[in-house]
């Protein structure tokens, strides 16, 4: 039997979930070969590859990199954090 003090926590909480998904909406995508991937996905794995070219470049231009623990993540997450922002704002 449901009791009046269910019925208003039932309402509440379907208040609550409510409001909370109205900021929702779909996230950018991308449909390769049929199935869907976020677009942060895309970005990460781009600014990996563009990572590995600046490594390539800075072998060929014989810059030494103190610490390359440090410097290639940050690379990697400089080109993906531009690149999620000149294209998805």
């Amino acid at each position: 039997m449901i009791t009046k003090e269910m019925a208003r926590v039932s309402v509440l909480v379907l208040s609550l979930g409510l409001l909370f998904c109205t900021g929702c909406s779909q996230a950018p995508s991308f449909d390769i070969v049929g199935s869907f991937f976020p677009a942060w996905l895309v970005c990460s794995l781009v600014g990996v590859l563009l990572t590995v070219a600046a490594h390539w470049l800075f072998l060929r231009l014989r810059v030494v990199i103190a610490l390359p623990v440090l410097t290639y993540p940050s690379l990697t997450a400089l080109f993906t954090f531009a690149l999620w922002l000149a294209l998805f704002r």
